[in-house]
């Protein structure tokens, strides 16, 4: 159950293919063979309210929040993470070449009090049987 969400300061939606980023990083999750296809949830939401640093409209941020189901290993993790702080890293490269943009990566291990239905698991299953 990985679900990934991409915070970002409105600021950014013109500079920057959101759409774009949640594919290669879906992408990235189901590299890993960490996780099933049917499994994966990757987000982009815009803040269009917010304060960075020292307050200069220029100033904008990514926030990074993968939360995943328990079972895997530190190493596991911590590998997926830099994946995908690597992919993120090289598409918001040219913010990151100004010094006016914030990237960070958490994440969070799902609490086993946690329900879910899932009617995609069944059919991408059977596809690959």
């Amino acid at each position: 159950m990985p679900h990934l969400t991409i915070e970002y300061s409105a600021n950014l939606g013109a500079d920057s293919d959101l759409a774009a980023l949640c594919a290669r990083q879906h992408a990235a999750l189901l590299a890993s063979g960490l996780v099933e296809p049917g499994a994966i949830r990757v987000r982009a939401l815009p803040c269009p309210f917010y304060a960075v640093g020292d307050l200069l409209a220029e100033n904008g941020f990514a926030d990074m929040v993968l939360r995943m189901g328990a079972g895997r290993t530190a190493a596991q993790l911590t590998a997926l993470g830099e994946s995908l702080m690597a992919v993120a890293a090289d598409h918001f490269a040219p913010q990151l070449a100004r010094p006016h943009f914030a990237l960070s990566l958490e994440v969070q291990e799902i609490s086993a009090h946690s329900w879910k239905r899932n009617a995609i698991h069944p059919r991408l299953r059977a596809a690959n049987a």
